[in-house]
């Protein structure tokens, strides 16, 4: 079983999952936030999900931030749309800033670079790498 992980914008949701065995996490898709439910329900019909990670964005002193509503919005739907599978906050306060520079680094073209949906599924992709390894 998989695990799915989301770096909520009101823009873009930035997904990654993680293989079968859940040993690599790897940047899935970016999904608008209105087509998100019809991607989940599509991906469940073929895919299983155990665990469902959700960065959550917090100031530097711990306290929730602006965005966090949204995020706080997400994570109750998502556990009343599909109450068999874990659903699971995990601090994403450097996530970005991680994401930039893993592509900064990446070799990729400017253009490519600049594309914020790449930054939105680098940073899910860090995101679920951060669970994985605090869950082992």
């Amino acid at each position: 079983m998989r695990i799915m992980a989301f770096d909520y914008g009101t823009k873009r949701i930035g997904i990654a999952v993680t293989d079968p065995l859940q040993i690599i996490a790897t940047a899935l898709t970016t999904v608008h936030p209105e087509k998100i439910w019809d991607f989940l329900s599509a991906y469940l019909a073929t895919e299983q999900v155990e665990t469902f990670v959700v960065g959550k964005p917090l100031q530097m002193d711990g306290s929730a931030s602006e965005s966090a509503q949204h995020v706080t919005g997400f994570v109750r739907k998502l556990r009343k749309t599909f109450p068999g599978i874990q659903v699971v906050e995990v601090d994403e306060r450097f996530t970005s800033k991680m994401a930039a520079g893993v592509i900064a680094q990446s070799g990729k073209k400017k253009s490519k670079r600049q594309e914020k949906g790449l930054l939105d599924t680098v940073s899910a992709t860090i995101i679920l790498q951060t669970f994985m390894e605090t869950k082992f």
